[in-house]
């Protein structure tokens, strides 16, 4: 039994069988307890399965029916991810050690066999809706353990970020502002089909969320060289370029507990290759067009205007327009020409988001 609030919520069971006289009798042993919804074939019990918003918590599924048998229906519960975890329990007056490992190899929990016995079937009921129950809080309470441990890690990177933009003078602000920047500019290459398909691939927000990190690496270059205000020469020039492989290099090791989160392994493309060029004449790996990761082809066009049209230890700030311009006689060498594109669309939304902004328009 569910609770909502104060409220008690019976929990529906869906009984298949081709009988009626089979249903009525599960009907009646289990109504009193349950809400129970029933189905005269395997068809019928799929478009119930596929089409409820409200989805029962076990099915009693016959095994031997017309068209569809029980084997099937399974077979569909067990492949769509709305019904998978959905517990079956097929019912059967066939031989039992004939079908009871082929049923439990295809997913079923359990048997029980016709005639009914009522005691057995409100057991058998009763145990696995509540092990569902258990299984379910558990695998919540796992997620949960999860979203907090993501959430820490980002929180955790991202306060890095920042503590590295005061160390910069900055205060934060460049790393909300290139959030702010690189939102407006996806949204609106999600109308530009060629790349719509790609971003939706690589989910979004995880790749929004990994923008602040894209100058984690500044951490490794020394104040001398970082708060320069004058001209740095070609030394000091590839020290700060050392930036991107350093930041890289602090994600991997985030990376070694789980090679797969999709998070840190944006973080790890942007830190990296934000300062790549279209041509190849960028650092720190030299590459060039769409080898250069979709996310730093975006934030390089961004860091680039929001360094450009703000002021800097070293240099004051452009107007809006010049800054634009400059983004545009990059378009094919410094920066992707689609993105550019779809920049000069978008460029007049950039000018509120200015030196001392928050990150917020």
């Amino acid at each position: 039994m569910k609770t909502m609030g104060n409220v008690k919520k019976r929990d529906k069971v869906l009984v298949v069988d081709d009988v009626d006289m089979n249903r009525m009798i599960l009907d009646a042993i289990l109504c009193d307890d349950y809400d129970v919804i029933q189905a005269e074939d395997g068809f019928q019990a799929i478009d119930i399965l596929y089409n409820s918003v409200d989805l029962p918590g076990i099915v009693l599924l016959d095994i031997m029916m017309p068209d569809m048998d029980g084997f099937e229906v399974l077979d569909l519960i067990k492949s769509n991810t709305r019904t998978a975890d959905i517990p079956v329990v097929f019912i059967t007056a066939a031989d039992i050690e004939s079908t009871e490992m082929r049923g439990l190899r295809s997913g079923a929990v359990d048997y029980v066999s016709k005639p009914f016995n009522p005691d057995v079937v409100k057991a058998r009921v009763d145990n696995h809706l509540e092990l569902k129950r258990y299984r379910d809080k558990l695998e919540e309470t796992v997620d949960e353990k999860v979203r907090q441990m993501v959430r820490s890690k980002e929180n955790m990177l991202e306060t890095l970020a920042t503590v590295i933009e005061y160390r910069n003078l900055e205060s934060g602000h460049h790393v909300r502002r290139t959030s702010v920047l690189s939102r407006k500019l996806v949204m609106r290459m999600l109308d530009i089909p060629r790349y719509a398909r790609k971003l939706n691939e690589m989910h979004i927000e995880n790749m929004l969320k990994a923008v602040p990190i894209h100058d984690i690496g500044k951490i490794g270059v020394p104040d001398h060289i970082l708060l320069k205000p004058g001209r740095l020469t070609p030394e000091e020039f590839e020290v700060i370029k050392t930036h991107t492989t350093i930041g890289s290099n602090i994600i991997d090791t985030l990376l070694l507990t789980d090679k797969n989160d999709e998070y840190l392994l944006h973080c790890r493309d942007i830190a990296r290759h934000h300062h790549e060029r279209y041509d190849g004449k960028g650092y720190p790996d030299g590459l060039s067009g769409s080898d250069i990761p979709l996310s730093a082809r975006i934030l390089s066009i961004v860091d680039v205007y929001d360094a450009l049209a703000n002021s800097r230890i070293y240099k004051p700030a452009l107007p809006h327009d010049d800054t634009v311009r400059i983004i545009k006689e990059g378009a094919g060498t410094q920066f992707d020409p689609g993105i550019v594109s779809a920049f000069l669309e978008i460029s007049d939304s950039f000018k509120s988001v200015t030196l001392g902004s928050d990150g917020t328009e």
